[in-house]
């Protein structure tokens, strides 16, 4: 068992090898894989697909450790009672065992919306490319380090604070106005009411005057 178990990892090694060598052969031969413009690369590299291609290689390489002698040797007995019926137990444990490695794989992916990360970490990349300042490093002084990442913070929330500030100012400023239109509003519809009173009033006066003047009391005396 295990010799033909070195003999397939060398088996192994040489095909790697083999498609190592074919893969260097094949981008020496076409100038245009090896002379690539900067954006064609970047364009072209995707983290995504990079991920799921190391996690397939990863796969492959684990399945292939578990190799058929490993598993009869775990389970000789009935190896040796029965090396067909055994042959197919693997068979179908290992179709299983990466079905389920798989599935794992993808609810890692889901789950960790990877995708989504990839492309904000993407983001970050171009952002840092584009801008010329210096990435942070540590002073080696906490107190420095630690006043250094404070005090912007600190800076931008005040600023934040001010222009808020200035907005519920504006706000206030604003509703202010609208009470004093109000109370203008009222005021003058108060005088209003109060000089359609007096009107009434004197119309009433009049009426009073004008009616004891046509029909005078002693008119009516018996």
């Amino acid at each position: 068992v295990e010799i033909v178990d070195n003999k397939r990892d060398r088996d192994s090694t040489e095909t790697k090898t083999n498609e190592a060598k074919g893969e260097v052969s094949s981008q020496m031969s076409d100038p245009e894989s090896v002379c690539k413009p900067p954006g064609e690369t970047e364009v072209r590299f995707n983290r995504m697909k990079l991920f799921e291609k190391v996690m397939q290689k990863s796969l492959e390489r684990f399945i292939h450790d578990a190799s058929f002698n490993r598993f009869a040797s775990i389970f000789r007995p009935l190896y040796k009672k029965n090396p067909q019926r055994m042959e197919s137990i693997y068979k179908q444990f290992k179709d299983e065992l990466q079905k389920a490695i798989q599935e794992d794989i993808n609810r890692l992916i889901e789950e960790g919306q990877l995708e989504r990360k990839f492309n904000e970490l993407d983001k970050l990349e171009r952002a840092a490319k584009n801008n010329p300042d210096p990435a942070w490093r540590p002073s080696g002084v906490p107190e420095q380090d630690f006043c250094s990442f404070l005090i912007p913070y600190y800076q931008k929330q005040d600023a934040y604070m001010r222009l808020e500030l200035k907005k519920i100012q504006a706000e206030n400023a604003d509703l202010a106005q609208k009470v004093q239109a109000g109370r203008e509003s009222i005021a003058e519809t108060e005088n209003r009411i109060l000089a359609t009173v007096d009107e009434w009033k004197a119309s009433v006066t009049e009426f009073e005057r004008l009616a004891s003047s046509l029909c005078p009391a002693k008119v009516f005396d018996v």
